[in-house]
């Protein structure tokens, strides 16, 4: 008890507690193209002389003057008017949206007050991303996004119908569910689909500013790797190397090309280069004195294609 009425004796004798700038306006909150007054006062302590100047700090933290030596900077001229210390900004937008500070000066003091304004805008058609097909045990991402909506929306997805919970692991029905759902930013990630999630998906937006908004449903489905066609498609890739292959050596053979266009070794291998399904392909030798082993490189390609434009001009 001794300890605080000293502390309050300290801070009425020193004048600590003066200075003081304070709004009666901390939260505003109107419709675009509407107007606002944000109130700001302060105490006498400041004297006189004071300084009161606005600033505005928007959704990205960057800042300018609204306010600035008593008169309203160039781009609030004709919608910015200040009236005993207080600020009356009409035709609001969304870009206004953000924070203002009174800052007050005087008597080698400072202090500052702070209002939040919020101008409403109701939400909007979300753009929605959904991938048509998804491979099961991939990582797979839906988004859901809406630009405009102020104060920023809270997003919920919704699959054949119904709503997802933000938080399956509290709902019997989704206990097995493996998404992960973020109502702030509308991202709806799946660490490793399922066929179980294959479906219909969309997604909607909300605030208090005006009535929800839905995305037309995007179906996507979750299939398994196929790896038959895989195999289909290196046994068809291996098939063209062959073609091309026996091509070029049966017109060696018969002599339209050129000795300098293959090269022959004593039971080796075939080196053929593929960027989709192979790297290295063996194939062993049947005959010892006339088989052909081709390289079929990207180099052998322009080597070849090098020799076939000499031939030409000659």
């Amino acid at each position: 008890m001794f300890v605080s009425t000293l502390a309050l004796f300290f801070f009425t004798a020193t004048g600590v507690s003066g200075f003081s700038v304070t709004t009666s306006t901390p939260d505003v909150q109107v419709k675009e193209n509407d107007g606002a007054d944000l109130k700001c006062s302060y105490s006498a302590d400041f004297g006189s002389n004071t300084r009161v100047e606005w600033k505005f700090e928007d959704r990205k933290g960057s800042q300018t003057y609204v306010v600035f030596d008593g008169k309203p900077t160039a781009q609030y001229t004709d919608r910015v008017t200040m009236y005993d210390n207080n600020l009356r900004i009409s035709k609001l937008t969304r870009k206004d949206t953000g924070f203002y500070d009174c800052e007050v000066s005087g008597n080698s003091k400072y202090g500052e007050a702070r209002v939040k304004l919020t101008v409403l805008v109701p939400p909007s058609q979300p753009v929605c991303r959904v991938p048509d097909t998804a491979t099961t045990g991939r990582a797979v991402l839906l988004s859901c996004y809406d630009p405009d909506a102020s104060p920023p929306p809270i997003y919920s997805w919704y699959k054949d119908g119904v709503l997802l919970p933000s938080n399956p692991s509290t709902i019997s029905s989704f206990k097995n569910a493996t998404y992960k759902l973020n109502t702030q930013n509308g991202n709806l990630e799946f660490p490793a689909v399922t066929k179980m999630d294959s479906g219909q998906y969309s997604c909607q937006v909300s605030n208090t500013a005006g009535p929800p908004q839905t995305c037309k449903a995007t179906k996507m489905e979750v299939r398994d790797l196929n790896t038959g066609g895989i195999v289909a498609g290196v046994l068809v890739f291996l098939l063209l190397i062959a073609l091309l292959a026996f091509g070029i050596w049966y017109a060696y053979k018969k002599g339209y090309l050129p000795s300098e266009f293959l090269f022959l070794f004593d039971f080796g291998y075939i080196i053929l280069q593929s960027h989709h399904y192979l790297n290295w392909v063996t194939i062993k030798t049947i005959h010892r004195i006339d088989i052909i082993f081709l390289i079929v490189t990207q180099k052998c390609q322009y080597f070849m294609a090098t020799k076939t434009i000499e031939l030409l001009r000659k």
